[in-house]
């Protein structure tokens, strides 16, 4: 507004409806997740929530991002990979295929809006693609990769809380790790 010419007075910060309505569901929400997935998830490894679903991501982007996650569990013996996995068949047939019985990757249907709150608040981390959740996590304090190559979502790149990381495997995977190395 003020590169348009809008006095600074004129000018009023209001906040965010989208953060201020998941702030209140955090605030009040908990034990939502109860029969929505494996206890296993839940079992107080890290817990990094991933969800995938944009059409330009479908393909190879999609077994990429199915690779790294089974190599993290891999590597990683205290993660725990909770993936609501989105209806598509292209999506689903790729996603179960690829990684339906890895130890420690859960995939469930999608979840309601309150229980998927409280999955982010349990989180580590998060992997998406998704534009709400690149908001609505660094809110919550998570940080969050971007399994995108581009972003409509700037102000999290700019905050900290949020890293592109292109939907390459290797890249996927260096950074996951780098967060599950490095507190």
């Amino acid at each position: 507004l003020l590169n348009e010419g809008f006095a600074s007075e004129q000018v009023f910060v209001t906040g965010n409806p989208v953060i201020d309505a998941l702030l209140d569901v955090a605030h009040r929400n908990r034990g939502k997740l109860n029969g929505r997935v494996p206890e296993a998830a839940l079992d107080g490894g890290r817990l990094i929530l991933v969800t995938a679903h944009r059409r330009e991501n479908l393909g190879v982007p999609l077994k990429n991002l199915c690779r790294a996650l089974a190599r993290i569990v891999s590597d990683f013996e205290d993660a725990r990979i909770l993936y609501p996995v989105h209806l598509n068949p292209k999506v689903r047939d790729v996603v179960f295929g690829l990684i339906g019985d890895q130890p420690r990757i859960h995939l469930v249907d999608p979840l309601p809006y309150e229980p998927f709150v409280e999955a982010m608040q349990r989180s580590y981390l998060i992997i998406t693609d998704s534009g709400g959740v690149q908001e609505e996590g660094p809110a919550l304090g998570k940080p969050i990769l971007v399994f995108r190559s581009v972003t409509e979502r700037p102000e999290g790149l700019i905050s900290g809380g949020v890293k592109l990381v292109g939907t390459g495997l290797d890249r996927l995977y260096s950074e996951t790790a780098r967060l599950l190395d490095d507190p």
